[in-house]
């Protein structure tokens, strides 16, 4: 093919296998695998976290102890009360941050938006951590005791009680982990 002046104009196809292009389609693909990893997370921590709630809020049990009425209730115990209500902030919130990352998209995530995703997950692991740590140390007197301050063991009369809120504490720290496995996620595309 003849060019300007009797120059040849060499047409070279453009190819996708470029290694600019292919690191791009690299990248995206990264980019979008991370993306949905990022959802299917914070739908899974909404799901742990909301059932750790609804758990720990319906767990009580009336039992009969020498002639006397005793219940457990999670009200009774601040740390419990603390635990359900960190469970239903952090539900929200991820809820709200799983809502927003959909609606604004993959694509129009920058690093300073994903610095701003990581203080989020942070903020969430940390608080979800002083829940659960809060209530495994109460959980630990109820189904053992404390004999330095006289406290008996009140997990072998409330078997119901104690298991709902085994269960419900399970749930909220396998929630730290995937917290966790976030904030990694969220440091890692921020930089």
């Amino acid at each position: 093919m003849a060019g300007i002046e009797g120059q040849k104009i060499i047409n070279l196809p453009y190819t996708s296998s470029t290694p600019s292009s292919a690191n791009n389609m690299i990248t995206l693909k990264t980019h979008k695998i991370s993306f949905f990893a990022q959802i299917f997370c914070r739908v899974l921590v909404t799901g742990a976290a909301v059932a750790a709630t609804w758990i720990i809020l319906t767990s009580k049990q009336t039992v009969v102890i020498f002639g006397m009425t005793v219940d457990a209730r999670y009200s009774y115990s601040s740390a419990f009360k603390f635990f359900a209500y960190v469970n239903l902030i952090v539900s929200g919130f991820t809820a709200l941050s799983c809502f927003l990352l959909i609606i604004i998209g993959n694509k129009a995530f920058t690093t300073k938006k994903y610095f701003c995703l990581f203080l989020h997950d942070l903020n969430m692991t940390t608080l979800l951590m002083a829940a659960c740590a809060a209530a495994t140390s109460f959980g630990m007197i109820g189904q053992h005791g404390n004999e330095h301050a006289g406290w008996m063991p009140i997990c072998d009369h409330f078997h119901k009680y104690c298991g709902r809120v085994s269960i419900s504490i399970a749930l909220s720290y396998f929630s730290v982990v995937l917290y966790l496995i976030l904030t990694i996620m969220s440091a890692y595309s921020s930089r």
